[in-house]
């Protein structure tokens, strides 16, 4: 996710109890108020234990021995396809910085990034946080010069790592850093000059330039572009009963943005692209995004009310009956048809249990019916983190070795969470599953370090294995 606003600390502790007063300050546009809605505890939580006390959380009541060690994890079963999603966070500190960067051929954190991917060998990837540029340059020298040459600073034999090529990709116009030309942060200016940080407050999404913290799509089938989606420009105000922040002030509620903002708005930070591919016949959809954390506001909790509203939409868009009111860039309205196969995938900045999200806004897709939660990726690595940083990590409920992020532990920092998902229908059968997340006595460890300083990414690479479309019985839900 975006590091902004507050020192690289993402869901700073300080933020935490107004989250829980700012959630009856999120309104519905038809104007009723919105409760925080207690949500059920499935049955695979209670029997892992991941709703127990903090110590139980930190001592596991998961036999560590249940997770398989990321050697195994890495090993892909036959018949299957390997769908991974990983916020590689490869930005630029100001435009045009990334592209210098990659072009050097021998950026750390690019070649850590790559080797990750390519001890994954996934054969479709969403990467979030990777700038956008109109020529897909920056996308091109990543492939060329990182993900196509063996990385090997694990120092393991020289046969255990292969360069990887995704012959089709992906890539299109983010809201990051476009220009709103409205004072979105009411600080009382219209940030206009590029890279600098009102300028990103009052973009459209937060960015300090056109494209930061874009998204790509990489693939070993073809993409059927043609058929492919994109939402980018679909209005906010546009979701029926959506959230929109307010104020209150003297007993008076008034809205953050007012109307002339909300006739622009778009629901989407980055984007929502429902990517077509074609996987020997058979049309997968990759419903790729890349919600904007639900803090770096204030009471009103604009952050907040969008990231739960951008979460929803992939839950509307799968469910008949409320996707009507979609409609596409390109004019086309309505969700996806119920028989498609379909996998959610992306950085959601929403925990299920922990964290600053009051509303933990990812229940709507985890409980969506469409989608199977029979499976939870889960590394030793996360587990193990949670024990030695301690600090915020005590206080969590959600099982650790289900955390694909590390994040500060102390002096308020939000400690380890689960944001990065893929999610896929219940027409998939997933056989595996798990986060790139290797324990410290892993000779892939370097890949990851402690979390501080960051060697890859905040973020760690998450997968699912299913069996391939073609020769899958589709009547059968997963097991």
């Amino acid at each position: 996710m975006p590091r902004h606003d507050h020192g690289g600390q993402m869901f700073r502790g300080k933020f935490f109890q107004s989250k829980f007063v700012a959630v009856a300050m999120c309104v519905r546009i038809a104007g009723l108020l919105l409760p925080l809605v207690p949500f059920a505890v499935s049955a695979s939580d209670v029997a892992t234990g991941t709703q127990g006390a903090s110590a139980s959380r930190i001592s596991g009541t998961i036999d560590p021995h249940a997770i398989p060690r990321l050697e195994e994890s890495l090993l892909l079963p036959t018949n299957t396809i390997r769908i991974a999603t990983f916020n590689v966070s490869l930005v630029g500190r100001k435009a045009g910085d990334l592209r210098s960067r990659l072009a050097t051929g021998s950026d750390r954190q690019a070649q850590a990034v790559s080797e990750i991917i390519q001890r994954a060998n996934p054969d479709i990837l969403l990467i979030n946080e990777l700038d956008f540029d109109g020529n897909a340059e920056i996308l091109s020298l990543l492939k060329s010069r990182y993900l196509e040459v063996p990385q090997n600073s694990c120092g393991l034999s020289a046969t255990s790592v292969r360069a990887i090529h995704f012959p089709y990709s992906f890539i299109a116009p983010v809201n990051t850093g476009e220009p709103s030309n409205h004072d979105l942060d009411h600080d009382g200016q219209v940030g206009q000059t590029v890279d600098t940080e009102p300028y990103a407050r009052d973009a459209w999404g937060y960015g300090k330039y056109p494209g930061q913290y874009g998204m790509a799509v990489l693939s070993k089938f073809p993409i059927r572009t043609d058929q492919t989606r994109t939402f980018r420009k679909f209005r906010w105000r546009d979701m029926p009963g959506a959230l929109t922040p307010v104020t209150l002030e003297n007993g008076v509620t008034t809205r953050w943005y007012n109307e002339e903002i909300m006739q622009s708005m778009p629901l989407s930070s980055k984007s929502h692209w429902d990517v077509v591919i074609d996987v020997r016949g058979k049309m997968l959809h990759l419903l790729a995004s890349h919600p904007t954390p639900p803090v770096f506001d204030g009471p009103e909790d604009r952050n907040g009310c969008r990231n739960h509203d951008e979460i929803r939409f992939w839950s509307d868009y799968l469910t008949l009956g409320t996707s009507s009111y979609i409609r596409d860039d390109e004019g086309q309205m309505g969700g996806l048809e119920a028989e498609a196969l379909f996998v959610v995938c992306g950085d959601q900045n929403s925990d299920p249990h922990d964290g600053n999200d009051a509303r933990h806004s990812i229940r709507q897709l985890l409980f969506n019916p469409s989608i199977t939660s029979s499976f939870t990726p889960r590394s030793l690595g996360g587990r193990e983190q949670a024990l030695l940083q301690s600090g915020s990590n005590q206080s969590h409920s959600g099982d650790p070795s289900a955390d694909t992020g590390d994040w500060l532990d102390k002096n308020d920092g939000p400690g380890n969470l689960r944001l990065d998902y893929a999610l896929c229908s219940q027409r998939l059968r997933v056989v595996k599953s798990a986060v790139f997340w290797p324990d410290k006595d892993d000779p892939h460890f370097p890949l990851v370090g402690t979390g501080h300083p960051v060697v890859s990414s905040d973020h760690r690479l998450v997968w699912i294995d299913v069996i391939d479309p073609n020769i899958a019985n589709h009547s059968q839900k997963p097991n």
